[in-house]
């Protein structure tokens, strides 16, 4: 049953919990369309924090915060999947909390996450529920080495996960990993990375971008480009699957489903890897190389307006700039097609996300 939405209009308030550069351009996204945004973030150095009015700086656990916050809004948002249980419950009971606090349970929990996509009879890495070192010795002996053990909770780009191979010591790498709940997956000899960006509206309707390819660099996303090098029936394929799991999860708003592409010899299938429950980093080339952008998408499905028809402008890559890369920014303004997006970050540090730049180049 589609949830009941309230349409907003222009001058209605959006409540952005997180205050990140994903937070940053929802909320610009959203003031192209007329709508306000307020932003809820413990971090008083929060990026979004700059691009809107109103800002509620207070941790997450902060229940009279939380209430006032409320009831400024309108329809209230996240920008991260990691929404504290108590939080989303707290905030739901007073305003729509879209995306459902109901598929944070599922997306949150990487065990539950893979139960219910091969509920759904897609395919995924073989995977096994671990709770000690012992379970993993068998969780082992079940799928195999190369495998990759992961947290179920929390956790990303390349965080809270390691990859295990032959005449490593398990119980060492239980230890490390410091957990009481993870899972183990299955090494998946994949060719490339691709991901599907797809919005959903309450009614249903669902757009999905044209399959984006990935390369990492460090567990972190380097590159993405658009679309992917892929057959035509293999992307038709990957948009059907985020279809599926966004309609299976009643989904509203901007969602991604990362995928491996796995060669074999009656041509390449897909696993899925990963749902992202938000806006994502390899949709970040929408912004320049569509005619509505991934940000756009999630803030007209929670408003309860028409989703957009995605039209992409041409061949189109997007680099992260990761660390000192921000310090070459320059650079990327003399670029013919180059878009450079700035997240207004304090000092760079390795791994830290500071700003990313879209290249278009029509196609011939």
């Amino acid at each position: 049953m589609a949830p009941a939405i309230n349409v907003l209009k222009p001058g209605d308030t959006i409540g952005i919990l997180g205050g990140g550069q994903l937070g940053r351009m929802l909320a610009l996204a959203a003031a192209r369309l007329g709508l306000k945004c307020q932003v809820f973030s413990p971090d008083p150095d929060s990026p979004a924090f700059d691009v809107v009015q109103n800002a509620t700086c207070a941790e997450y656990a902060d229940v009279e915060a939380l209430e006032l916050f409320a009831n400024d809004c309108d329809v209230i948002t996240y920008e991260f999947e990691n929404v504290p249980a108590a939080t989303a419950l707290i905030l739901d009971a007073r305003r729509p909390v879209l995306p459902a606090q109901s598929i944070l349970q599922t997306t949150q929990d990487r065990l539950v996450e893979k139960d219910f996509v091969t509920g759904l009879g897609i395919a995924t890495a073989g995977y096994a529920g671990v709770s000690s070192a012992g379970e993993l010795r068998d969780a082992v002996k079940k799928l195999g080495l190369p495998a990759v053990i992961k947290t179920r909770r929390f956790g990303y780009d390349g965080k809270g996960q390691a990859m295990i191979r032959e005449g490593d010591d398990l119980d060492q790498v239980w230890d490390d990993l410091g957990t009481k709940e993870a899972i183990l997956e299955a090494f998946v000899p994949f060719e490339r990375e691709v991901s599907v960006i797809a919005a959903r509206s309450a009614d249903g309707n669902v757009e999905s971008f044209d399959v984006t390819e990935n390369e990492h660099r460090d567990h972190i996303l380097k590159f993405s480009y658009a679309p992917a090098r892929i057959p035509d029936a293999l992307a038709a394929k990957a948009r059907e699957i985020a279809e599926k799991i966004g309609t299976a999860l009643g989904y509203v708003g901007t969602f991604a489903v990362e995928l491996f592409v796995v060669p074999g010899k009656d041509g390449p299938t897909l696993v899925v890897n990963e749902i992202a429950p938000r806006v994502h980093n390899s949709g970040h080339w929408t912004l320049d190389g569509a005619s509505v952008s991934q940000f756009e998408q999630h803030i007209r499905a929670i408003a309860g307006w028409p989703l957009g028809k995605p039209v992409r402008h041409g061949q189109v890559t997007m680099t992260n700039l990761i660390g000192d890369d921000i310090l070459d920014y320059p650079k990327w303004l003399t670029v013919p097609g180059a878009t450079v997006h700035l997240y207004g970050k304090g000092s760079p540090r390795p791994g830290r996300k500071m700003g990313h730049v879209v290249e278009v180049k029509p196609q011939v």
